[in-house]
């Protein structure tokens, strides 16, 4: 097991070893955005990855000085020593997990990792910024938000009830949920699953979306309340999922 601040530094060390092409084989477009999203992801300040990467710059022939004027700290040397060897293939299917929160199975082949942290609708670093980097942000800003002041928030994501955090009120009043959505961008489109419609529709007034943007820069939210009601253009699309099961006989 990590600690969050071992995840980020070896994400440090990643984007440090690997610059442009480590950028572009996790699928981001700046070092902005990836400070944002990994950083976020790991509910830690961007500017602490930022400092992390600096840290092991003067190892790697970058564009980069980073923190030439001092010694390395021992911490980050023994990171060095034990990952700084790797391939960029394998440093990416090692890193991807610990971004994602995703749980670390011995004997697993790379192409199965690859599997759990992506998939055909877009990127790793889109499934970053839409999931764990989103929500992380969320609960950053969460004790600046008005509306929760004095409240108490819960993590519900694990759960599939169709929002992503459980907000007690003081006094015993009705809890509010909150669907949290990112976006690269300023701007662009977020899906409500069937779930999160439905529920959306049963609590009204006591359901917020949060969608937090801007990652590709500096993230900023917005908040709805009441999101099927509150003039915002939702429109309804389908599509059909084929599923792929195996039967094994079991014989006598």
């Amino acid at each position: 097991m990590f600690t969050a601040r071992e995840k980020l530094l070896i994400a440090g060390l990643f984007l440090s070893k690997f610059d442009r092409d480590g950028l572009a084989i996790l699928g981001f477009e700046s070092f902005t955005e990836a400070f944002n999203t990994i950083a976020l992801s790991l509910k830690a300040r961007p500017a602490s990855l930022k400092n992390y990467r600096d840290e092991f710059d003067p190892l790697f022939s970058n564009p980069r000085r980073g923190w030439h004027k001092r010694p390395m700290r021992e911490y980050c040397k023994v990171l060095y020593e034990r990952y700084g060897h790797l391939t960029l293939g394998e440093f990416t299917q090692f890193l991807k997990p610990l971004i994602f929160q995703l749980p670390m199975v011995e004997g697993l082949e790379s192409e199965e990792v690859e599997d759990e942290a992506s998939d055909a609708s877009g990127s790793f670093a889109k499934r970053l910024i839409t999931g764990a980097a989103a929500e992380g942000y969320f609960e950053k800003i969460f004790p600046e938000i008005d509306t929760f002041h004095n409240c108490a928030l819960t993590n519900t994501t694990a759960f599939g009830c169709g929002f992503d955090f459980k907000i007690n009120r003081p006094k015993e009043a009705p809890y509010f949920v909150v669907e949290v959505k990112g976006l690269r961008a300023a701007s662009g489109n977020v899906l409500l699953t069937e779930k999160e419609h439905r529920v959306a529709s049963r609590l009204r007034d006591r359901y917020f979306l949060f969608v937090a943007r801007h990652f590709a820069e500096k993230p900023f939210h917005t908040i709805y309340r009441d999101p099927l009601a509150c003039g915002l253009n939702l429109s309804r699309t389908e599509r059909t999922v084929i599923t792929v099961n195996w039967t094994i006989p079991i014989t006598a």
